[in-house]
């Protein structure tokens, strides 16, 4: 029987980015955003807020870009500071390349495995789908997962007994499957 485990955000990630004010390197999103018409081109930035001193720093949504090219739905969700649109902004990886930040995903997912009834059986697999693509460590989910210690998982690894088409040491943020022998 497969079991289905999804990795779930549980708020918006950290920005991490270097203040100019107090040089901490985090800042928080709140899904506000600032938008600005300069007759026909319009400019828009997500609004983040440093976590050291409260500073405001804009990461760029759209630059110069003519207005009537952007789709009026978007432009509602920036004027309502819509947070489900600041969550998928903060996903899109060319939107992070352009403002030079990467993210902290530390405490913003939890891992839903349906319940407990799977950990007693002799084999267990499992279907791992993320919901936003949080990079994650493969071997810390199933040990969350399974109730295991890494050092567990990293052994039934070496044993032969978890089996996984991706590699299990680095972090992934794709849906992947893996097999547990006890």
């Amino acid at each position: 029987m497969l079991n289905r485990w999804v990795v779930m955000p549980t708020c918006l990630p950290l920005v991490l980015r270097r203040c100019h004010i107090c040089a901490s390197g985090r800042f928080r999103a709140d899904g506000k955003f600032r938008v600005n018409a300069h007759h026909k081109l319009i400019d828009a930035w997500l609004l983040v807020l440093c976590s050291g001193c409260g500073e405001t720093a804009k990461l760029t949504v759209l630059e110069r870009v003519r207005v009537r090219s952007v789709r009026p739905e978007l432009l509602d969700r920036m004027h309502a500071n819509d947070p489900g649109l600041a969550a998928e902004l903060l996903q899109d990886p060319v939107l992070r390349r352009r403002n030079h930040v990467a993210l902290d995903w530390d405490g913003a997912w939890r891992l839903d495995t349906g319940g407990t009834d799977h950990l007693d059986r002799e084999v267990i697999d499992v279907s791992v789908r993320f919901a936003a693509r949080i990079p994650v460590r493969p071997v810390r989910l199933i040990a969350d997962g399974c109730g295991l210690s890494r050092a567990e998982v990293e052994r039934l690894v070496v044993e032969g007994k978890l089996v996984s088409a991706v590699r299990l040491g680095g972090k992934v943020s794709d849906d992947f499957t893996f097999t547990l022998k006890r």
